[in-house]
């Protein structure tokens, strides 16, 4: 879900922050930095001056586990690839999906997060299943991936593209776009917060989150796949799961 406008990497960095993992130095070498877009809760949102969310205390124990020091700059989702692929960041840990296209330009990691593209309308909307998008204005988040699959399958549709999910949002309040195809968790955020939207019971499409990393970075690849064994096999992964996502019993 969120390509290779360069240009604008370094205006677009809006926001840096440090988190110390295992006493690293300052040193070039012990420093990972990345990318997300942190207006994707609760993934990656800003919570006072400090960016958090579930990404960010994966990519933390990420960095714990290879020994480094966790830097973090805060993007535009479109440009997260390009800055991986220019060496600007290590990797962009941002609910990215592993699409042909991006592979184009990054590797990526083994999948850490299944996700699904979800629909959300009105209430009072006349839109009930996916077939029913067809011709209408939809709002979707700019180089995503439900903006890459809007644009590819749904017939007539008028596809608004927008930096940040809430912008979208807050358009179909105001009535000025018909549904919204986001992510499911950041979905039922947005949803949470409002009375009078609604989430479509059928996902839009289904995908799988990775990390993407520079293609010549092989070794880096390689270490985060083991990281994110290891933390799966010792129960750290499952503690931040629990820490942000419901429990399906």
């Amino acid at each position: 879900m969120r390509l290779k406008n360069i240009a604008s990497l370094l205006l677009s960095a809006s926001l840096a922050i440090t988190i110390v993992g295992c006493g690293a130095s300052s040193d070039d070498s012990t420093i990972l930095k990345m990318g997300t877009n942190a207006a994707f809760p609760p993934f990656e949102y800003i919570e006072g001056t400090e960016i958090v969310g579930f990404d960010v205390d994966l990519a933390n124990l990420i960095a714990e586990e290879l020994g480094m020091e966790l830097e973090i700059m805060d993007m535009e989702f479109n440009t997260l690839t390009g800055a991986v692929a220019n060496g600007i960041i290590d990797i962009a840990v941002a609910g990215m999906t592993n699409t042909p296209e991006r592979r184009d330009s990054v590797n990526f990691s083994e999948g850490y997060f299944t996700s699904k593209q979800m629909i959300i309308v009105p209430d009072d909307s006349d839109i009930k299943v996916t077939d029913d998008l067809t011709d209408q204005t939809i709002g979707v988040q700019l180089g995503t991936t439900g903006d890459q699959f809007a644009s590819m399958y749904i017939e007539g549709a008028d596809i608004v593209r927008f930096d940040k999910g809430a912008l979208a949002i807050a358009d179909l309040l105001n009535g000025t776009i018909d549904a919204v195809i986001i992510d499911a968790e950041p979905a039922k955020n947005f949803v949470a917060a409002q009375d009078s939207l609604q989430i479509l019971e059928n996902p839009f499409v289904e995908e799988e989150y990775a990390i993407a990393i520079a293609k010549e970075n092989t070794e880096l690849t390689e270490q985060i796949n083991d990281a994110l064994s290891t933390l799966k096999e010792n129960g750290k992964y499952d503690e931040i799961f629990d820490k942000y996502f419901e429990k399906v019993e």
